[in-house]
C-alpha cells in the first residue's frame, strides 16, 4: 500500500520527514525484549513540526480563553533567544472580537507583525484554539494522501509514557479525497503548555482501511483450534526461554515466529496484488455473520439482478 506525502503549505520543505521508530526514548532496557510493545511503537509514523533545527516555540493555555505563544531561535554557537510572543485572546462570554497581540522582545531582529503571525499560524492552527476549552492544535510538517478506501488516523505518540502526559483528541480523516493538513489537537489545563522543537515529534499517524467490520462468535471447532494453538505456543515459549545478562528471563519465541511468518509471506508468489474473493454458494451461510443464507442476505441483490 502506497501513501503519498506533501509538505505543509505555509512552510514547504521545512521539518523532519515522517518516520517509524520501534524504540521510544526513556523506555526501560527490558522493553527491547517485548516485541509486541515495539510493534505498537512502530504501528504509525512519527510526525514532526514544520521547524528548522534552530527554531522552537511554546504554546500555553492561561485560562479564560487566553493563550500565549512564544517563538525562539538559537543562532549558531549561542543560546536560545526569545524573538516574539503572541497573546491569543478570545472574548469573554463569546461576545467581542478575537485578538492577536504581538509583542517583539528586546534584542530581537527587526520583523513585521505579519511575518510573526505567519510563523505562528504555520505551526499552530489558531482557528482551532479553544475548541474545546484549552485545546491547542499543532500542525505537522508533512501531510498524507491515501489510496482509495483508506483513512488517516492522527494519534498521540504510542508508549510515550513519561510524565506529564497531555491528553489528545484522536482524529480520523478520509484522506483519499480530502487533502487534510496534519493536525494534532492537545487539550491543556490552565497553566499548562507544550514546548516544541525541530527534532521533537508532535504525534503520529497510522492508516486504516475504510471497511465495515462484523463480529461473530467462534464455532466449537474454531474455538478448539484456538485453544490448541494457545497450548502449543505456551509450550514453545517455555522451551525457548533464556535469561539476559542482567537477570531478566524472557522468551524470543514470538519474535522468531513473527519473522518466520513474514518471510513466508514475502516468498509466497502472488498472481496479482488483489486477492481473489472467496466463492460463496447461494445456500451457504452469508459471510457477514447474520445467520441467514447468502441468497437471503447479501446475495439478494444478485438474485434480483440475474437475467
Amino acid at each position: 500500500m502506497e501513501v503519498r506525502v506533501f509538505p505543509n503549505a505555509r512552510r514547504p520543505g521545512v521539518g523532519v520527514k515522517p518516520r517509524r521508530e520501534s524504540q521510544r526514548p526513556l523506555l526501560p532496557q527490558h522493553a527491547r525484549n517485548c516485541p509486541v510493545l515495539e510493534a505498537g511503537n512502530a504501528l504509525g509514523f512519527l510526525i514532526y513540526p514544520p521547524l528548522e533545527s534552530h527554531e522552537s516555540f511554546y504554546i500555553g493555555y492561561q485560562g479564560d480563553g487566553q493563550y500565549r505563544f512564544g517563538y525562539y531561535v538559537r543562532p549558531e554557537g549561542k543560546d536560545w533567544q526569545a524573538i516574539f510572543s503572541i497573546g491569543f485572546v478570545f472574548p469573554v462570554g463569546g461576545t467581542g472580537k478575537f485578538r492577536e497581540d504581538v509583542t517583539f522582545l528586546p534584542g530581537a531582529p527587526e520583523m513585521s507583525r505579519e511575518l510573526a503571525l505567519h510563523i505562528a499560524h504555520s505551526v499552530v492552527a489558531h482557528g482551532d484554539l479553544g475548541t474545546p476549552a484549552g485545546a491547542v492544535t499543532l500542525r505537522g510538517a508533512w501531510n498524507f494522501q491515501t489510496p482509495p478506501g483508506w483513512d488517516t488516523v492522527y494519534t498521540p505518540i504510542f508508549n510515550a509514557i513519561e510524565r506529564p502526559v497531555v491528553p489528545m483528541m484522536v482524529v480520523r480523516v478520509e484522506t483519499d479525497w480530502y487533502a487534510h493538513e496534519s493536525e494534532f489537537r492537545y487539550v491543556l489545563q490552565p497553566g499548562e503548555g507544550i514546548s516544541v522543537s525541530h527534532s521533537m515529534p508532535i504525534g503520529q499517524v497510522l492508516f486504516v482501511p475504510r471497511e465495515q467490520v462484523t463480529l461473530r462468535e467462534c464455532t466449537e471447532s474454531e474455538l478448539e483450534a484456538v485453544r490448541r494453538s494457545q497450548e502449543e505456543f505456551a509450550r514453545e515459549k517455555v522451551s525457548a526461554e533464556i535469561t539476559t545478562s542482567y537477570g531478566l528471563p524472557y522468551s524470543p519465541h514470538y519474535l522468531r515466529q513473527s519473522r518466520s511468518q513474514s518471510a513466508a509471506t514475502l516468498l509466497t508468489p502472488a498472481a496479482s496484488n488483489t486477492p481473489e474473493p472467496a466463492r460463496v454458494g447461494r445456500n451457504d451461510p452469508c459471510p457477514c455473520g447474520s445467520g441467514k443464507k447468502y441468497k437471503k442476505c447479501h446475495g439478494a441483490a444478485e438474485t434480483r439482478d440475474a437475467p
